[in-house]
């Protein structure tokens, strides 16, 4: 049986940049699943291709469900799954940082940068706030 904990300290921080981060990943990843056409797209001889747009728009079920999870997890105080589920959560945001590496991305305009920009800010956020979960449980653990 997993054993369960009542929920750790910064749950409640955590629980409201997951909330934010799933309000911003839905506007991001609507708009380039609709606007898939303008976003730039890596040229034919990059080693890796651009995602098609089903594979966005599922992409963003696939990544919910694994930060649904993780904070299902969180809630029940089960710290390694809450990390793993809130860790690959956070790469919703984080591959963002995909649309910075190919020409053309500093012209889209100022709202669909802001949005992809905010992604990447709220993904950088919940890796943070997850490998501090980790760090605390293990001293935790220790004590």
């Amino acid at each position: 049986m997993v054993e369960t904990r009542a929920p750790l300290r910064g749950t409640r921080t955590i629980l409201g940049v997951v909330a934010a981060a799933v309000v911003v990943s839905v506007v991001h990843y609507v708009d380039n699943y609709v606007n898939y056409a303008d976003y730039p797209v890596p040229g034919p001889d990059a080693s890796v291709p651009a995602p098609s747009d089903t594979v966005v728009g599922l992409a963003w079920f696939v990544f919910t469900a694994a930060g649904a999870w993780g904070v299902w997890n969180l809630l029940r105080g089960r710290v390694v799954p809450a990390v793993v589920g809130l860790a690959f959560y956070s790469v919703s945001g984080l591959i963002g940082i995909g649309h910075y590496t190919v020409p053309g991305a500093l012209d889209m305009p100022l709202w669909r940068q802001a949005h992809v920009v905010a992604d990447i800010a709220l993904g950088v956020t919940i890796l943070v706030l997850a490998a501090r979960l980790f760090v605390q449980n293990r001293a935790r653990a220790r004590a």
